[in-house]
């Protein structure tokens, strides 16, 4: 039995050392992107036009605190809606995030309450808007400016 103990227990420390520090994820964050179990589209109305964008919607807590974390890419017209129990001054950073981002603040009026353009990736860096917001789009960076995403901008949910 002595014999079969190193042999049991050297490949469970070599897979405790591979995985993530508790730092490295916010609470109940791991190192896998969210596997959002709901899709949806959120409808923009910027400039006349309708801009259409598909939604990985993330709602709870660990879901909310992963985000997009992790990911090595991000599709144009594709974001992920966090949506969140309250309206309130939403906080974001950017840890442990490979692509720049654009954040989408919308209130509960449905409407753009500001945006944030993007957002550089891996800082820690507290990014929000001075008003508050019930929900969060985060898109792939430069995707506002492009399509005239900002302020005031009209939005609905479709298949939510």
């Amino acid at each position: 039995m002595s014999r079969l103990f190193p042999a049991l227990v050297l490949p469970l420390l070599l897979t405790v050392a591979a995985c993530p520090s508790p730092g490295d994820a916010p609470s109940g964050a791991s190192a896998k992107p969210a596997k959002a179990k709901e899709l949806g589209t959120v409808i923009l109305q910027a400039q006349g036009r309708t801009i259409r964008v598909d939604a990985e919607v993330v709602r709870s807590d660990e879901d909310r605190a992963r985000g997009l974390m992790y990911r090595k890419s991000l599709a144009d017209r594709k974001g992920m809606l966090f949506i969140f129990p309250t309206q309130e001054i939403q906080t974001f950073w950017m840890k442990n995030t490979y692509i720049p981002l654009d954040m989408v603040f919308i209130d509960e009026a449905m409407k753009v309450a500001g945006v944030v353009h993007n957002a550089e990736p891996m800082t820690e860096t507290r990014r929000a808007v001075d008003a508050p917001s019930r929900y969060v789009l985060e898109l792939k960076g430069g995707f506002c400016k492009r399509e005239g995403i900002g302020q005031g901008v009209k939005v609905k949910f479709e298949g939510l």
